[in-house]
């Protein structure tokens, strides 16, 4: 199991539960930030400081957010991105079901 960002963080990158993340484990896309779920060590730090309650743990996802478990693992198959998040730095894309979510001001 694996804490899950969704929705709520597309184009409102707050980046306060990467910095609580003490694995790194929170990689930057172009409009939201991704969990890997190969590296979260389901500590639950990230989730009490999301300004946007946006982050959750993986059962506990609500019905209408469900979409973005997939959405996490298809990311990081697609970009390979791993080994810290840090060090790697943004990402510059997204999975294709964020990239196509409408614009949120």
């Amino acid at each position: 199991m694996t804490y899950v960002i969704g929705s709520g963080c597309i184009d409102k990158k707050f980046r306060d539960c990467v910095l609580e993340c003490p694995v790194d484990a929170i990689y930057e896309g172009d409009r939201t930030l991704y969990i890997n779920p190969d590296e979260c060590v389901d500590c639950g730090a990230c989730e009490p400081v999301c300004p946007r309650a946006a982050i959750w743990y993986e059962d506990d996802v609500p019905d209408d957010e469900r979409a973005f478990i997939d959405v996490q693992v298809q990311f990081f198959k697609a970009t390979g991105a791993s080994g810290g998040a840090a060090a790697l730095g943004p990402i510059g894309q997204d999975e294709p079901r964020v990239t196509a979510w409408p614009p949120v001001e």
